[in-house]
């Protein structure tokens, strides 16, 4: 036994008749596709439901698995405090899914649960299940602000759960799709919003899931996607099987994107080890990449890697540029994993006698100090892209006008409050957005008044 069938299923509350109260007519596919995969899921009698929600408690570096034995929740925040439901939790399988994730240091378990009361992601599914089916033990999980690779991971470690305990497993994977088809709709209209679910839908409907890993994630938050993560772990727990797909519906008449499909699993496919096929394609493509850096990557490189694995401090090498021995300038290291920020510290003006010492600096801090992320780890090393931005003397500037995203970086100072950030980011379009996120790193408000600076870089890669 183990996973036989797996949904990717929305979670609008208004197709809940008592909250609907008959607009759910509007969505009247996405309901027939829902009671058709409820009826599918009765006929698997699974001991087993592995929930995916995107709104059960999300840390940033983090995987938080439902503790205890079980859990109650009602719709009374959509005015239908009537609609109750309880599960009971699968222990047994929480137990040895935590085990596997901590035997392999992998970010997942039962500590940090905040409201113990079931989430409507996880409600909209089990409405519907629950009609048809009565005993099975759930097991519920969120998502984290980590890297789609290691969700797919995650989804690697149930597989790995179900089979180890022979039990007869069903995966749903709640989401719903763009926030942001329509003017009308929660988020506006943005052209990414439908983009992304007509790339997603046909991604879904053939089960070809390494592309999953390969929407870039500054695509999918500015269309306002809420389930992508979702339907990677489900990916990953997917892992090596052969499965019929068959996309059932999809429809967003509220200016959000609702897409219902079913995966049936047919045995194995060694073919569809889709992690472990990026995993080889990235390697590749960071090896070709690393036999092309300059001296100022290797030098980052070189650095980290010292410290990483020796926790030695690199010394500035004979054989540099003259440029990196004679001259002085701010520096920023950039570092990133799976196309993703890893790390980034650098300095607005030069604090080290040149720029290799800069670099060495810099680089270190990237690597280990930066407070958004947990420190580099051996095995991430050569998972990394890292890049160098020299920057050119700041200049004060009195317009927008004067700010160009590609070219120039920006400074926003207030008082002691000052915030930068670098030119030619990946998702950082207009200058408002790359003022905006300035603003935000230095903790300075959008209606307070700001001094600004451009300043330009040369950016070794």
């Amino acid at each position: 036994m183990g996973i036989t069938a797996a949904f990717m299923l929305p979670h609008p509350p208004l197709i809940i008749p008592e909250i609907g109260r008959g607009e759910e007519g509007q969505i009247q596919k996405t309901i027939d596709a829902y009671e058709e995969v409820a009826e599918k899921i009765a006929a698997e009698r699974p001991e087993t439901i592995v929930l995916l929600s995107p709104h059960q408690i999300m840390y940033a570096d983090y995987f938080s698995v439902s503790p205890g034995k079980g859990a109650v929740g009602d719709f009374g925040q959509f005015r239908a405090g009537d609609v109750e439901m309880e599960v009971r939790y699968d222990v047994e399988f929480v137990d040895r899914l935590c085990f596997l994730a901590r035997e392999q240091g992998f970010p997942a378990g039962t500590q940090g649960e905040r409201e113990k009361r079931l989430d409507h992601g996880t409600m909209v599914p089990l409405y519907f299940v629950n009609r048809f089916l009565k005993e099975y033990r759930l097991v519920r999980i969120g998502l984290s602000g980590l890297p789609f690779v290691r969700h797919y991971e995650l989804g690697q470690y149930i597989r790995q759960t179900a089979e180890q305990l022979g039990k007869k497993t069903v995966v749903i994977a709640s989401g719903d799709l763009s926030h942001r088809l329509k003017e009308d709709g929660p988020y506006g209209y943005r052209e990414e919003g439908p983009a992304y679910d007509s790339r997603l839908m046909e991604v879904m409907r053939r089960g070809d899931f390494g592309e999953l890993l390969d929407f870039p994630e500054d695509f999918c938050e500015k269309a306002g996607e809420c389930g992508h993560r979702s339907f990677v772990i489900m990916a990953g727990a997917l892992d090596g099987m052969a499965v019929t797909s068959r996309m059932l519906s999809y429809e967003g008449p509220f200016g959000v994107g609702y897409g219902i499909c079913e995966y049936e699993v047919k045995g194995e496919d060694a073919g569809r080890r889709f992690r472990e096929i990026r995993e080889c394609r990235e390697r590749e493509r960071i090896r070709k990449q690393r036999e092309t850096e300059d001296a100022y990557v290797r030098l980052a490189r070189r650095t980290i890697e010292n410290h990483i694995c020796t926790g030695t401090h690199t010394e500035v090498p004979d054989g540099l540029p003259g440029e990196m021995y004679d001259r002085r300038a701010g520096v920023f290291v950039s570092i990133k994993e799976d196309g993703r920020l890893r790390g980034c510290i650098g300095t607005i003006r030069p604090v080290q006698a040149c720029i290799a010492e800069e670099i060495i600096h810099n680089a270190v801090s990237a690597s280990t100090q930066d407070p958004r992320f947990a420190p580099v780890r051996e095995e991430e090393l050569e998972r990394l892209t890292i890049s160098v931005d020299v920057l050119g003397e700041p200049e004060t500037i009195t317009s927008t006008a004067q700010l160009d995203v590609r070219r120039y970086g920006v400074i926003v100072t207030k008082g002691h409050r000052r915030g930068l950030l670098l030119p030619n980011l990946d998702g950082v379009d207009t200058v408002e957005e790359q003022i905006a996120i300035a603003r935000q790193k230095a903790g300075i408000g959008e209606r307070e008044s700001v001094e600004l600076e451009r300043f330009e870089v040369v950016r070794h890669i």
